[in-house]
């Protein structure tokens, strides 16, 4: 027992901030744990599989010829590429043709292939003795190899006991330099406060960074120089940073495409997006207040997925500049506030052209259909996105109902736009054939002309025959679309829940794992 790691505890610091935000210690704490094992599965995966393994090939007359020595060096680099870094290395004991091999093959390090079990997964718990010996294996990994170094993914160190060595890594990287650089700490208690070495700001190949669960340096007291000039992805999973940090970010990298926010729970943020090269953002269960896009000409995906604020205070998304938006989710009435230019989006308001996006072709919306004001928001939601074509509507379930709104609201809020001549595609999650779900897909089968697919995932314990029989009414009337007929699917994870990491992100189409969850 003595060469456990203690239970992560969030430092003082923290613990103060969510005091005052009105989260106690042991929700504070829950929460922490449970975002370190969804930083795990978040974070994409190595680029190199513990399954690798090395086959040396022989002739067919049992001869013994080598004929893998035989190839040119750059194939056997890439030989050498796709191992695991413990027989990668090993390659060099083959023959004297393999020894300099491993040397000028870009490095490729998975600190989770260094453990006994040498597994692509990282494991929820280390002893500390397991941890120091990945650490001093890394150590002697970095220093060995000349580089350059292709991806470096560290994520089995409790980095804060060991603060002087990562800064001695990341003075190694920078002189070898690295393209893909994940450093996901492992917290002890009340160690949190530390900052990260400000010394990844000198590795100027980056292209490719992911953070966890570290305190981002203060950009105040950075030189002018420091900058991301190749940084193309950037996650900070459960990173505490401050707003005027994540506007350094974007200010110092000029070809930053891909931004992922996870996790981060105190302080609140206020994000504004001003960038030319940002094409995709994702936030997920994060505390942001507020999130402008100011100027994002290549913007394409906007994600915001789950919600992580005290009740009653919402999040404010204003869209201003974003010419290029072709996807954007989850919305929820019940969280978020929505501004398109200068005009508040309510109920009821008049949306006129400067408060649409027309760009966008995917939406996807989490919706309390027992809840008035909450359903009362989507007429004019989806007149502020005239030329959507695959929607997705995931119903959430309420215990506080304040009443449903039946066929006759649908029918008196008047043409809209997008489900009568464009959605193609719907995909309708959690259905539990509630009147108020009903009386929306009634509306919109009788509107939808160009309605080719629309799928119903039922809410984890509900039957499918029962929802089947709810249905079988409303597509025996009027239908704008003759070609579409409801496919109907159990869920198989519970109600609400979705899988999703950030390479999710860049599928086509993200919400619409229907297969996924069947």
């Amino acid at each position: 027992m003595a060469n456990r790691a203690p239970q992560f505890l969030v430092d003082g610091e923290t613990r103060s901030i969510a005091r005052r935000g009105g989260v106690d210690q042991q929700e504070l704490e829950a929460r922490t744990e449970g975002i370190l094992a969804e930083i795990h599965r978040f974070i994409p995966g190595p680029p190199v599989s513990a399954d690798g393994d090395l086959c040396i090939l022989f002739d067919s007359d049992g001869g013994g010829v080598d004929r893998v020595s035989r190839l040119p060096d750059a194939l056997l680099r890439d030989i050498v590429s796709r191992l695991p870094i413990k027989d990668a290395a090993r390659t060099a004991a083959l023959s004297r043709r393999w020894r300099p091999i491993w040397r000028s093959t870009p490095l490729v390090l998975a600190d989770t292939h260094l453990l006994p079990a040498g597994r692509d997964e990282i494991p929820a718990r280390l002893d500390l003795a397991e941890s120091s010996a990945v650490a001093a294996a890394v150590s002697h990994i970095l220093a060995a190899h000349p580089g350059p170094f292709q991806c470096i993914r560290l994520a089995c160190s409790h980095m804060d006991e060991g603060h002087a060595r990562v800064a001695r890594w990341l003075q190694i990287l920078a002189v070898k330099g690295v393209e893909e650089l994940f450093l996901i700490n492992r917290p002890c208690r009340d160690t949190i406060t530390r900052h990260m070495p400000a010394t990844f700001f000198s590795i100027a190949a980056l292209t490719r960074l992911y953070l966890g669960f570290w305190r981002f340096p203060d950009t105040a007291g950075l030189p002018r120089g420091a900058a991301f000039p190749n940084l193309r992805e950037l996650g900070l999973c459960s990173v505490v940073i401050e707003s005027r940090d994540i506007d350094f970010i974007l200010a110092r990298s000029p070809v930053l495409e891909i931004f992922c926010l996870q996790g981060h729970m105190y302080p609140a943020l206020h994000l504004r997006l001003v960038s030319h090269s940002l094409r995709c953002v994702q936030i997920h269960w994060s505390d942001v207040e507020t999130l402008t896009v100011v100027d994002a000409p290549c913007l394409e995906r906007l994600i915001l997925c789950g919600y992580w604020r005290k009740k009653g205070k919402g999040t404010r998304i204003k869209i201003g500049h974003a010419p290029v938006l072709h996807l954007f989710g989850y919305f929820e009435p019940e969280n978020h506030a929505l501004h398109i230019g200068n005009t508040t989006i309510k109920a009821g308001t008049m949306v006129n052209g400067s408060a649409m996006i027309p760009s966008v072709k995917i939406l996807a919306l989490q919706v309390r259909f027992g809840v008035r004001n909450d359903a009362k928001m989507l007429p004019s939601i989806f007149r502020c996105f005239p030329n959507v074509e695959r929607l997705h509507i995931h119903s959430r379930k309420t215990n506080e109902p304040t009443g449903k709104l039946n066929l006759k609201f649908w029918q008196e809020a008047g043409a809209m736009e997008c489900i009568k001549s464009h959605i193609s595609l719907l995909i309708f999650h959690d259905f539990r054939g509630e009147k108020g779900e009903l009386a929306f897909l009634k509306f919109f089968i009788e509107s939808a002309k160009m309605l080719n697919d629309l799928m119903i995932v039922c809410a984890n314990g509900c039957s499918k025959s029962e929802m089947n029989s709810k249905l079988h009414t409303l597509f025996a009337g009027k239908k704008a679309s003759k070609c579409c007929l409801p496919q109907v699917y159990e869920s198989a994870v519970p109600e609400g829940g979705y899988p999703w990491n950030f390479q999710r992100g860049s599928d086509f189409d993200p919400f619409g794992y229907v297969a996924a969850l069947v």
